[in-house]
């Protein structure tokens, strides 16, 4: 049977309540048990995946093709398992679900009520999750903060789960926000007591609570908390801000939450590997410093490329290098700027996006790093962009575009798989999550994976146009990795460059701390020479 442990949020959101649960689902780990997370997020959205990046970040893709929030990012590079799309559960999914049952009659003519029939749906999300993980603990996030509206029916289901349960196989976290006051920097515990209250009044008392603040928490307020929200000093956790964000794991090992969530569930575990803290402890004593320009369309929100950054970042770290990172806005990049703007670079990467706006700077970045020798990689949309290039400039093939772009080129080298072209609705629709590539000998690909068999995930809609093969091939780009059962191109590489390599699948999901992507690896391995 699996323990559950649900993270909670108060006073305001952004303070870190997933990074929390991540964290302890990485101590857990290094203590010996299997762990699986999941996300609940409130709102109708089915998922993020018709969001703008704007709205919401990035939107991470699970194995088995779920487009989720950016969070799942976080759990699988601190956990380090592969997560599904029973990891992600929004209210809109939950009503989806439910109004399909009363349309079939699943229900027997019962009225459907937000309580039994909302709130059973949420939980059996959650015991599903346990069942197909097999998982010793599954950890739960509660998306926004107690107190919203939209999170009750989520609150309700998980006071349920805890009623059903044994006193030693459920326990909750709280995360909350201990502010100061400007000019006195007095720390203030009124809104955590407001929050605690909140929460109780659901029916839920917290176990732990975890406490943000800009300053160091004193003991008088760790007191203060303690006995105001009836929690044991000892399960009162600080969560520092950190130079690393996987420092977060060892902040809360040093203050014992491990052994009191350990305690608290009735759990036999092993002592601590700490395998995280040697990786951690490595990290930090990287001492070179290397220049990467990322250029992309939604560069002034760095969220909507997070899972791409934290990947450079770990792969520099893994060889002992600070990546710098150069937010390049492609709409900015013209002809006339384009030397400046990368005049002080080691290395270029154009990550994925939708739609047409910044492409033309896209476009003129390949031309630049193709013709300038730069590291280069292309993630998505950044090797639509290569080929577009390449089509243009070597070719000479006047107008060569994407048809997402121009529906009316005479040169689509990017277009709709016969498939995709009576699609009717966005959502859920691309080609998501895992897919086999074949990876050509003696290739640079080939040198990185040190494998002929891949599995990466996708999200994307539009191809490399199969008609534009021989011609491209001709102009010097050489195709290492197929996916040979749809017979679609999935990486493409110039042999001429030093380190000129791209891919139509997101290389950035499956990267980890502990397990940098060979990809990234390779891109900041080239970058450092």
């Amino acid at each position: 049977m699996s323990k559950f442990i649900f993270v909670t949020g108060g006073v305001v959101s952004g303070i870190g309540k997933g990074i929390s649960a991540a964290s302890i689902g990485r101590l857990l780990k290094e203590r010996g048990l299997s762990v699986f997370m999941q996300k609940f997020d409130p709102y109708i959205n089915i998922d993020p995946g018709t969001m703008s990046p704007y709205q919401h970040g990035e939107v991470f893709v699970t194995k088995d093709g779920a487009e989720t929030d950016l969070d799942l990012g976080h759990y699988e590079r601190f956990i380090d398992e592969e997560l599904t799309k029973r990891a992600s559960i929004t209210t809109g999914k939950v009503y989806s679900k439910v109004i399909e049952k009363e349309r079939r009659g699943d229900y027997n003519g019962s009225t459907v009520q937000v309580i039994p029939h909302i709130t059973d749906e949420i939980k059996n999300a959650v015991y599903k999750a346990a069942k197909e993980s097999q998982a010793d603990v599954v950890i739960t996030e509660i998306g926004g903060t107690v107190g919203d509206i939209e999170s009750l029916p989520f609150l309700e289901a998980i006071r349920q789960i805890h009623a059903e349960s044994k006193p030693e196989d459920v326990l909750f976290v709280h995360t909350v926000l201990v502010p100061t006051i400007p000019g006195s920097d007095e720390l203030k515990t009124k809104p955590t007591q407001h929050s605690y209250k909140v929460l109780m009044s659901y029916g839920i008392k917290a176990d732990i609570i975890v406490v943000r603040s800009g300053v160091e928490i004193t003991e008088q307020v760790k007191e203060k908390i303690s006995l105001f929200c009836d929690v044991p000093k000892e399960a009162i956790v600080e969560s520092k801000t950190v130079d690393l964000i996987y420092e977060v794991p060892m902040v809360f090992h040093e203050q014992g939450i491990d052994n009191y969530i350990i305690e608290k569930l009735e759990i036999e575990p092993e002592e601590s590997k700490h395998q995280w803290k040697e990786m951690v402890e490595r990290f930090k004593k990287a001492s070179e410093e290397v220049k990467i320009a990322l250029v992309g369309k939604y560069v002034d929100l760095h969220d909507a490329y997070l899972s791409v950054t934290q990947a450079l970042i770990d792969a520099g770290y893994e060889n002992g290098a600070k990546v710098c990172i150069k937010w390049v806005n492609a709409e900015n990049l013209e002809k006339e700027n384009i030397e400046e703007v990368f005049s002080d670079i080691d290395g270029i990467i154009v990550p994925g996006g939708f739609g047409s706006r910044g492409t033309e700077g896209m476009i003129l970045t390949s031309k630049y790093a193709r013709e300038h020798n730069v590291p280069y990689f292309g993630i998505c949309y950044g090797m639509q962009i290569v080929l577009i290039d390449v089509a243009r400039n070597k070719l000479g093939l006047k107008g060569a575009n994407s048809s997402e772009i121009d529906p009316d080129t005479n040169y689509p080298i990017i277009d709709l798989l016969e498939n995709q072209k009576t699609v009717e609705n966005i959502g859920g629709t691309l080609r998501l999550g895992d897919y086999d590539c074949t990876v050509e000998e003696g290739t640079l690909a080939r040198a990185l994976y040190q494998s002929e068999h891949i599995v990466e995930r996708h999200r994307h809609r539009y191809e490399f146009n199969n008609s534009f093969r021989g011609e491209i091939r001709r102009a010097g780009v050489v195709f290492s990795g197929i996916n040979e059962d749809l017979d679609l191109v999935e990486i493409i590489e110039i042999p001429e460059n030093k380190f000129f390599i791209a891919c139509q699948f997101h290389p950035e999901f499956k990267s980890r701390p502990n397990r940098v992507h060979p990809l990234f690896n390779g891109f900041i391995k080239a970058c450092l020479k």
